[in-house]
């Protein structure tokens, strides 16, 4: 890992010196609404500092691994009926029903989802979300935006966010009883937070050149590789790469 990072902080220098002005022209594009993302991304930071991880640190130490493991495959089983819908809705009708099966079979061998048999049969985990379909559909991205709370996003990415809360079960358990839909809420994600205790350290190397700067490229990074169904240039793989290693986290600051 440390050598990765070592080759991306290389990369990064070089694109610095030989673009020069040019560099600050394509980054202004990229992100005319940086006024407001960096106060936003700061306050993100420090409420994950005092909240989410002396949360997700507690969460840690009172629950079992089996148990935290179940929890995790609960929620990313019921999540698998939104990625389902959105194959649909992005013409991927075979993968649709890859997906259809693997929440089938996590549902009744997985005994509802506490145990991830779909991928002990290689039946993998697909991400897909009501922004990709929206880009499928010619929604342009927009700028990069920082959402309080939600951290790195986009105007499609937002706009998504919606309709993914549209497309999951649990937003409509508040329609009769509201303290369980929030619990539901806080559940996954003081859980997906705890999962990502780890990462913090590869971010905090990497990001040698800014924080702030780090999370924004890996974002659209990210974002990039899901609507190419992975399929990038070679020379982005390595920012892909070390998004990977903590792609959730900035979802829950």
């Amino acid at each position: 890992m440390s050598k990765k990072i070592n080759l991306f902080v290389c990369i990064i220098f070089s694109t610095v010196l030989l673009n020069g002005c040019a560099s600050t022209q394509i980054k202004n594009l990229n992100d005319p609404w940086e006024g407001w993302n960096r106060p936003v991304h700061s306050f993100n930071d420090k409420l994950d500092g005092y909240v989410f991880k002396p949360g997700a640190k507690i969460y840690r130490w009172v629950t079992p691994k089996f148990v935290d493991r179940s929890i995790t495959n609960v929620f990313s089983n019921i999540n698998d009926i939104g990625v389902t819908i959105n194959d649909v809705l992005q013409g991927k009708f075979l993968q649709s029903g890859l997906d259809f099966s693997r929440f089938l079979v996590n549902s009744t061998a997985g005994l509802g989802g506490l145990i991830d048999v779909a991928s002990m049969v290689d039946l993998p985990k697909h991400e897909e979300d009501f922004g990709q379909t929206l880009g499928v559909w010619g929604v342009p991205t927009g700028p990069y935006l920082v959402l309080p709370f939600f951290g790195p996003s986009s105007p499609r990415g937002a706009s998504g966010l919606v309709g993914d809360a549209a497309l999951n079960p649990t937003s409509y358990i508040g329609f009769f009883v509201s303290y369980v839909s929030t619990g539901l809420f806080v559940i996954d994600t003081v859980d997906k937070r705890a999962d990502n205790l780890g990462t913090e350290k590869t971010a905090d190397e990497a990001a040698v050149f800014g924080r702030y700067e780090f999370f924004r490229d890996a974002y659209i990074a990210k974002r990039r590789s899901l609507m190419l169904d992975g399929n990038v240039p070679e020379e982005e793989d390595l920012l892909l790469d070390l998004d990977d290693d903590f792609d959730e986290l900035d979802e829950n600051l």
